[in-house]
This record gives structure tokens, C-alpha cells and sequence, in this order.
């Protein structure tokens, strides 16, 4: 009888659509395999990790999070434009806090026969610590949001590439805002350029409380 793990990698390799080509089993088995242990890392950080969300009350009752399965069909290339001029923008919270935020262009990128394009940006907070940073911010919200998805959004992050202006942006890394765990916390609410007119089934589910 075949494990369920097997039955995914299985899944997995026929539906490989030609955003990514032609990939191996054993790539797509080291790739879900890379997915799943970053998740059992955020179960960890969320148990034991300082400044965790997690109430008392819930860490008590507290036995995972709830995630798609990997499906490397949401892992795309995209293409970054920068904006000429990036602004430093303040964003909308789920509270009065407004963090300012680099506006550093969009990236652009095709799912299933269609383009679609959305804001990313760079924590100021983060650049003045350490102008190095290549890490780009992409909050979004798609179909799934306030069902199988936290209704107020989720966020991804991707880097900035080496040269060139393509990168990979990959939805099973989407993760929820502090908030969607305990309202107490401030959250970046995402931009309306940035509502995905598609069902994004990739990435964290919303929050149950066990």
C-alpha cells in the first residue's frame, strides 16, 4: 500500500505544469521534503520561540498549524520591475501602528494561461538596520481569503535576485500575519492592488483553534 507521502510525490510529478519544466521526482521529493521541514519549524518556533503569538490558553491546546499540501505548481518565475523612483509608503494595520514600507516595484508572473502582478516592498525598519537586506515583502489576499485562508491576508516573501529581474516567488511558503493567531498583535493589512482574482490553495490555512 502506497504512504501518503508517496501518493503526494505521485500527485506532484504527473501535474508539474511548464512554469517550472521539466523537473525530477527526486527534485520534487528533496523540494516537499525542504516545505514540510520548514513547517515543523514554525510549529517549533510558535511552541517555544520567544515573542511568540500564542496565548497560554493556547499553546495548551496548540497542535499544528494547517497548511495545503506542497504542490510546486504555485512555485513560479516571475519577473521583477522596479520603480524608478521607489517612495516610502505607510501602510495600513489591523491597528493605529502605520509602518513605512519601500514601494519597490511589482513582480509579474503567469498561473494557468494568465498574467497577474502584484506590489512588493521592503521594510524601511529593516533597510536602515541593514542595508543589505535582499528580502522582498509581498502581502496579498486571493479567493481563498476569510474561507480556507485568513480573511485578513497572508504574506509572502521572496529575494531580490542575484542580477537580473527574475526570481522565484513560491505560494507554498505563504504564511499568516501574527494577528491571525491573537488580535492583540499589528498587522499590514495587504494594498487592494494586491487582491488576486484566483484561488491561491497554496501555503498556510487559516487558523483553527484546537
Amino acid at each position: 500500500m502506497y504512504s501518503l507521502k508517496n501518493m503526494i510525490l505521485f500527485v506532484l510529478v504527473i501535474t508539474v505544469s511548464p512554469l517550472v519544466g521539466q523537473i525530477s521526482a527526486d527534485s520534487v521529493a528533496a523540494y516537499v521534503e525542504s516545505i514540510q521541514k520548514q513547517r515543523q519549524g514554525k510549529n517549533i518556533k510558535l511552541m517555544y520561540g520567544e515573542g511568540t503569538p500564542l496565548t497560554p490558553e493556547q499553546h495548551k491546546v496548540f497542535k499544528g498549524l494547517h497548511y495545503f499540501g506542497p504542490d510546486i505548481n504555485y512555485r513560479v518565475t516571475a519577473t521583477l520591475e522596479k520603480s524608478e523612483k521607489p517612495a516610502i509608503v505607510e501602510m495600513r494595520t489591523s491597528t493605529e501602528r502605520a509602518p513605512e514600507y519601500i514601494e519597490y516595484g511589482t513582480v509579474q508572473f503567469e498561473f494557468e494561461d494568465n498574467q497577474y502582478s502584484l506590489k512588493v516592498y521592503q521594510s524601511k525598519k529593516m533597510q536602515d538596520a541593514n542595508p543589505n537586506d535582499s528580502t522582498l515583502f509581498i502581502p496579498f489576499r486571493d479567493e481563498t481569503s476569510g474561507d480556507e485562508t485568513y480573511g485578513g491576508g497572508r504574506y509572502v516573501d521572496c529575494l531580490l535576485p542575484a542580477s537580473g529581474n527574475t526570481l522565484i516567488l513560491d505560494f507554498n511558503t505563504a504564511y499568516n500575519p501574527y494577528c491571525a493567531y491573537n488580535p492583540r498583535f499589528s498587522c499590514v493589512i495587504p494594498p487592494e492592488e494586491n487582491r488576486l482574482p484566483i484561488a491561491i490553495k497554496a501555503g498556510e490555512k487559516i487558523y483553527e483553534k484546537h
